[in-house]
């Protein structure tokens, strides 16, 4: 490892360490890799890798997706999807998990956020999962698990830094490579409800019965027509993603405030400030791990680490393997933007180099990173779910264990079968 290679690696474990935020540990990293080149003028270089990073036209997409995801979480969407929900389940044996699953998997597919389904979702159901019989840490485990679907079903920010990360990846491409594997998770996880399900909640379930599937439809078409307005016109070259983010505002503004009347005026500026705040921590990531991208592709560091990992083993098995448990490794401390950002530019020569498809490959990382948004210290997702269902942590491990064995063998499957991930990009002739 030469002297530079050592500073940017030292340094960031450093900072990590101290506690410092990932954007910063990023910048004062690359600062101080760079002021070790005497040649090179540290400050200007970062700084304007910085502002270069961020100025894409297809990352406004985030923002205005933020901010429909805010208005959605707010706005009446999650109920609706509920009663739909659980309409189509109907009384059964553990009915109240799988409306969770199948709530979790429509609200992540409108909002495209986790923890916007978290709150949402969780705020409504872990109550009622209580209720029920369920039990606290059960609910919670249950509906933090369900929730990261909505990173991979479309529309999805994570999928959006990706495509700009990979470079010369489509976004509709990415977007349609997720149906499958993000409905496999949901499935998965349903699987071990119904194997997990405690018998308290069976005895206290009974044999309620709700509106019929098609008035619960009817309630809840409104909020559907959102996915078909966003991926229609994006599939049918109406609109490219960035402007579909500024319709699916427009259409959740009007849907929640003037059809639903469920947010007001005056809620709009918090909202929108919200949104904002969200936006700027994502954007300052961007930019840092750019510089820091910049810098160890100067060093030669993707490629070092290429090189390492092919000489591990001539099989692909194994060192697709190695490359998924070291992701999963890396998802217990650091979350998913920054992880994204960082271990793209790493790990992608050595996918492509197996011949895994770019595509493909995006959703394998998605997936795998989405199971540590559920693990401590830094899991984003459990922490509001333990702070809904106010439960703490230590409690929840336990009953989560199903659900990881659930989601590891639904990362096993999108890993090894590509088709689940092309199948769909193909047959739209979004990809060769």
């Amino acid at each position: 490892m030469d002297p530079q290679t050592a500073i940017l690696v030292v340094a960031f474990g450093v900072l990590l360490v101290l506690g410092a935020p990932i954007a910063v540990a990023l910048g004062i990293s690359a600062l101080l890799t760079l002021a070790s080149l005497a040649e090179t003028p540290a400050c200007y270089t970062v700084a304007q890798r910085l502002s270069t990073g961020i100025a894409s036209f297809p990352l406004l997409a985030i923002p205005f997706f933020v901010l429909a995801g805010a208005l959605m979480g707010e706005g009446g969407m999650a109920r609706r999807l509920v009663a739909l929900a659980s309409a189509v389940v109907g009384p059964r044996r553990g009915a109240l998990s799988y409306v969770t699953t199948i709530t979790c998997m429509l609200f992540g597919a409108i909002s495209g956020s986790a923890t916007a389904a978290v709150s949402s979702v969780g705020g409504m159901l872990i109550p009622e999962m209580v209720r029920k019989g369920y039990g606290r840490p059960y609910s919670v485990a249950v509906t933090t698990t369900a929730a990261t679907t909505g990173l991979v079903i479309p529309p999805s920010n994570i999928m959006i830094v990706y495509a700009l990360v990979a470079g010369g990846v489509s976004v509709a491409a990415i977007f349609l490579a997720g149906v499958l594997p993000g409905v496999l998770i949901g499935l998965a996880i349903m699987v071990a409800c119904r194997l997990t399900t405690p018998a308290s909640a069976i005895a206290a379930e009974g044999d309620e019965r709700g509106p019929s599937i098609a008035a619960s439809a009817l309630q809840a078409a409104p909020t559907m027509f959102l996915v078909m307005i966003v991926l229609g016109g994006i599939l049918g070259g109406v609109f490219s993603p960035t402007e579909a983010s500024a319709i699916a505002v427009l259409y959740a503004l009007v849907l929640t405030v003037v059809f639903y009347r469920e947010i007001k005026l005056t809620d709009l500026p918090r909202l929108c400030v919200r949104s904002a705040s969200t936006t700027a921590v994502i954007f300052l990531l961007i930019g840092a791990s750019q510089a820091m991208s910049w810098v160890m592709t100067i060093q030669g560091i993707p490629q070092s680490v290429s090189d390492a990992m092919l000489g591990l083993s001539e099989n692909p098995v194994i060192i697709l393997l190695t490359m998924n448990a070291l992701l999963l490794v890396v998802g217990t401390f650091m979350d998913m933007t920054p992880a994204v950002l960082i271990f793209t530019p790493i790990f992608l020569p050595v996918a492509t180099e197996l011949g895994m498809h770019p595509v493909h490959f995006g959703v394998m990382i998605i997936v795998n990173l989405c199971i540590g948004l559920c693990t401590p210290p830094v899991g984003t997702c459990l922490f509001i779910g333990c702070g809904v269902g106010q439960v703490p942590i230590s409690q929840v491990v336990r009953p989560m264990l199903p659900f990881f064995a659930a989601m590891l063998a639904a990362l096993i499957a999108v890993t090894f079968i590509p088709a689940l991930s092309l199948w769909l990009p193909r047959v739209l002739h979004l990809i060769d």
